[in-house]
């Protein structure tokens, strides 16, 4: 069965990786750039000083970095004991994967931070804002998942990977987001 869902998915990797086209290259690279997710990073800063002040910004902004440091070292933890390498680096699929990065990253590939990380980002702020925010929690998941289809379009990782990534990085977003809600609650940060 394990072996079943791995064939599938290096199907449907194979589909999505080989329907891209130079024309877009660019568009998806600079998704799965970190350096230039920071105006989104400084716009959701913003919005926490608009909403918590001071001493609740620097509150959520420890609460995200120990998020994101778990998310990542949780990836890191699995790609390493699970050891699935990455599409590019498979021997199965040479001359079969479209290759958009220069580089391919490290050997192995599940689960994808960048889709944890993501995942965990967005989920925490839309944890955080009330139902008037529904468009701008819409667009936040929406990068997010555009992040991680980025790492599918690019040829770095297989869907099972980025899926896992997004659904680890939802369930450390919203428990830390929880966690900021109580620890805001009980020190009236």
């Amino acid at each position: 069965m394990w072996e079943a869902l791995l064939e599938k998915d290096r199907e449907l990797f194979l589909w999505l990786n080989g329907s891209g086209s130079p024309a877009w290259d660019a568009f998806w690279l600079a998704l799965s750039d970190k350096w230039l997710a920071i105006p989104l990073y400084l716009l959701l800063a913003w919005a926490a000083w608009r909403q918590f002040g001071w001493k609740g910004t620097a509150a959520l902004l420890v609460a995200v970095a120990l998020m994101i440091t778990c998310t990542d070292q949780l990836a890191n933890f699995f790609k390493y004991g699970v050891a699935r390498l990455r599409p590019c680096h498979d021997p199965s699929l040479d001359g079969l994967v479209r290759l958009v990065k220069p580089t391919c990253g490290g050997s192995f590939g599940y689960f994808s931070a960048h889709a944890a990380n993501s995942f965990a980002l967005a989920t925490f702020f839309s944890r955080l804002w009330g139902p008037q925010y529904r468009a701008a929690k819409a667009l936040l998941l929406l990068w997010a998942l555009l992040v991680a289809l980025s790492r599918v379009y690019l040829g770095v990782h297989f869907p099972l990977d980025v899926a896992t990534g997004a659904l680890f990085g939802g369930l450390f977003g919203w428990i830390f987001a929880r966690l900021f809600l109580l620890a805001r609650q009980k020190w009236s940060l």
